[in-house]
């Protein structure tokens, strides 16, 4: 008979812990969902990083502020295992997994940065180097959001009011030709700029046939000339509708006369790099 009251007890006590453990269970059951929903937002915020580029860095700036509060919400969660449950265990390897996952997908998209970066600096480095100091007056060099732009001064790069490359520019056009060669996964964007006074002649109509027909003109020389692959080349004409400054003086008007040879990374290239993500190791 005592033994009967010595049970009671024990059996009421391992219902209050079966459903002590239950309720810690189902607890951490919804943090985990809830890491699963945050996970889910950051690929949505990896996944638009395919649709505009220009704001890589901003979106790697959140992801990897999502992933660290993700890493301190896996911390947390495996504190409160660790002081809770004494018995039976709970399987998190798959949060784990993902929590790495995404880590290694941020890490692979600051180093394909980081990469595209260095190898711009590089490609402009060794196009200053290579211009002597007279022709640095008339071209300018920039990297902008991993783009390179060379400017080429108007007066240098063509005979006056033509569209015909002047002799003077033929030195210098082969050094960027050089560089381009060097450089051969990267495309070439030649893009014509006009100040805002009219034009009209025989075959050229206005200011948009004039921008045209220049940055076709440096399009044919860089590839009947010097070697370029076609293949990378683009023309453009953009007319006086892209001006660097005012039109008001004659300064301003010159600067607004230029040609820019556009250096960028294939953006077929690009998208697939950053849309390639590591794969989840021992995914399920």
């Amino acid at each position: 008979m005592k033994a009967k009251f010595y049970l009671l007890p024990l059996m009421a006590g391992a219902i209050l812990l079966t459903g002590c453990n239950n309720k810690q269970l189902q607890a951490l059951q919804a943090q985990n969902d809830a890491l699963k929903g945050e996970l889910q937002e950051v690929q949505v915020q990896l996944a638009g990083c395919r649709a505009d580029s220009k704001n890589l860095q901003a979106r790697l700036s959140d992801a990897q502020k999502l992933n660290t509060d993700q890493r301190a919400s896996y911390d947390e969660l495996k504190k409160t295992l660790d002081n809770s449950l004494q018995q039976g265990s709970v399987n998190i390897s798959k949060l784990v997994d993902e929590i790495n996952a995404s880590n290694k997908y941020i890490k692979h998209l600051v180093d394909a940065k980081s990469k595209s970066d260095s190898l711009n600096v590089v490609l402009t480095n060794n196009l200053t180097r290579s211009l002597s100091r007279e022709e640095l007056k008339d071209v300018d060099v920039k990297v902008l959001k991993g783009v390179v732009y060379i400017s080429l001064n108007d007066n240098m790069l063509y005979k006056s009011g033509s569209y015909e490359i002047s002799e003077r520019a033929g030195e210098t056009l082969s050094k960027i030709a050089k560089i381009i060669m060097d450089y051969d996964d990267y495309e070439v964007l030649v893009e014509g700029n006009t100040d805002n006074v009219p034009i009209s002649r025989t075959n050229i109509r206005n200011n948009w046939d004039l921008s045209a027909l220049r940055a076709s003109s440096v399009v044919q020389a860089l590839q009947n000339q010097y070697g370029v692959d076609p293949k990378r080349l683009s023309a453009a004409g953009r007319g006086e509708y892209n001006p660097v400054t005012d039109n008001d003086t004659e300064e301003g008007k010159q600067r607004n006369r230029r040609t820019q040879i556009i250096i960028t990374p294939r953006l077929e290239q690009f998208m697939e790099l950053i849309g390639k993500g590591p794969e989840t190791e021992n995914a399920e």
